[in-house]
């Protein structure tokens, strides 16, 4: 295959996924949830936890500083803070207990009453982000997750989850990157 070919087939696969994500009302509500749920943890004055392995970690990352600091318009900062961001904490985390609860931990000490999580996983299954739900859920902090395939464990965990299903992870972080940029556009329209 030639390269323009390939470019094509790649942009064409992008649009198809998200053609079909966006056709689905069920899809649209789980985002409309996701929103709400966020927009009534900051107006209690809690903050977004939000955490992901590898793609969903930098997408954890774009997610809180988009919060934090603006998408489209000037308004307050929102707290979210991203739970991959500190290597110290994820390497002694991992080193003294063990990598599934390099989240969990962060979550125990950080999660407070008006709190929401946002738990990010292709698979519906990473071990870390699993724990970092139940830690969620022990201190009774909901969680919003994405997810891809068929949800995996996660999606039975989450309180609200909007689950991509395909099969091919770049495909389900393209429509995690836009459901992120849409969440915020909702969320920063509410609250600006």
């Amino acid at each position: 295959m030639d390269i323009d070919m390939m470019i094509k087939k790649f942009a064409e696969e992008s649009v198809k996924i998200k053609e079909k994500f966006f056709a689905d009302n069920d899809n649209i509500e789980a985002i409309k949830k996701a929103a709400s749920a966020i927009i009534e943890s900051y107006g209690k004055g809690g903050k977004v936890l939000v955490f992901g392995n590898g793609g969903s970690a930098a997408d954890s990352q774009h997610f809180a500083a988009e919060l934090m600091v603006r998408f489209e318009k000037e308004r307050r900062a929102l707290p979210a803070v991203a739970l991959t961001t500190d290597t110290s904490i994820i390497t002694a985390s991992g080193n003294d207990y063990e990598f599934k609860k390099i989240f969990s931990r962060q979550v125990e000490a950080l999660a407070a009453e008006n709190d929401i999580v946002v738990a990010i996983s292709t698979s519906g299954n990473s071990e870390n982000v699993i724990e970092g739900v139940l830690a969620a859920k022990k201190k009774g902090v909901p969680v919003v997750a994405l997810t891809g395939h068929e949800g995996g464990t996660l999606a039975t965990e989450a309180d609200v989850t909007i689950n991509v299903k395909a099969e091919n992870t770049a495909r389900i972080q393209e429509v995690h990157i836009a459901v992120i940029h849409i969440l915020c556009k909702i969320i920063e329209d509410s609250l600006a």
